[in-house]
C-alpha cells in the first residue's frame, strides 16, 4: 500500500499538471475569464486534494481488505475514477453554482464537463503514476506469479 508522503506526492502533481490544463481549457470551453476560471480550479484543485486523499486512502483499504493487495486492472482502474469524479461532482456542484451566479443545473452542465476531462486524465495520469512510482510489491508479485 502507498505511504502518506507517496499519497501526498500523487496528490500534488495530479492538480498542477490537471490545473496547467483545466484553467485554459475551461477558459476557452465555457467564455469564463482567466481569473474566474482559475478560482474555480484552485477552488476545485484543493477539495479534490482532500477528496484525493480521504477517496484513495479509502480505497486501497477496502482493496487490501477485499482481495490482499492494491494492484489495479485496467476495468478497476476505470470504476475507480468515475467513481472518484461522481463524489468529487456532488461536492462541487453547489460552490460552483454559487461562486458564478448561476443555476445548478447549468452549473451541473459545466461540472459534467469538467469530470468529463478529469476522468480521462485521472486514469492517463494514475497510469503514468504507477509506472513512475511502482510499489517494491508490485515486482515481487509479477516475479511471483511467473
Amino acid at each position: 500500500m502507498r505511504t502518506t508522503r507517496d499519497r501526498i506526492r500523487h496528490a500534488i502533481l495530479f492538480e498542477l499538471f490537471g490545473l496547467a490544463l483545466i484553467i485554459p481549457l475551461g477558459t476557452v470551453l465555457f467564455g469564463l475569464h482567466t481569473a474566474d476560471m482559475g478560482v474555480i480550479g484552485v477552488g476545485s484543485a484543493l477539495a479534490a486534494t482532500a477528496w484525493n486523499y480521504v477517496y484513495n486512502l479509502g480505497f486501497d483499504r477496502a482493496m487490501q481488505r477485499l482481495v490482499g493487495h492494491t494492484r489495479k486492472s485496467l476495468p478497476l482502474r476505470v470504476g475507480h475514477a468515475v467513481l472518484f469524479e461522481a463524489g468529487l461532482l456532488v461536492i462541487l456542484l453547489p460552490p460552483i453554482a454559487w461562486y458564478l451566479g448561476i443555476g445548478l443545473a447549468q452549473a451541473f452542465v459545466m461540472d459534467l464537463a469538467i469530470a468529463a476531462f478529469y476522468v480521462a486524465y485521472a486514469f492517463v495520469f494514475n497510469l503514468a503514476y504507477d509506472r513512475a512510482f511502482p510499489l517494491p510489491s508490485w515486482g515481487e508479485a509479477a516475479v511471483a506469479s511467473r
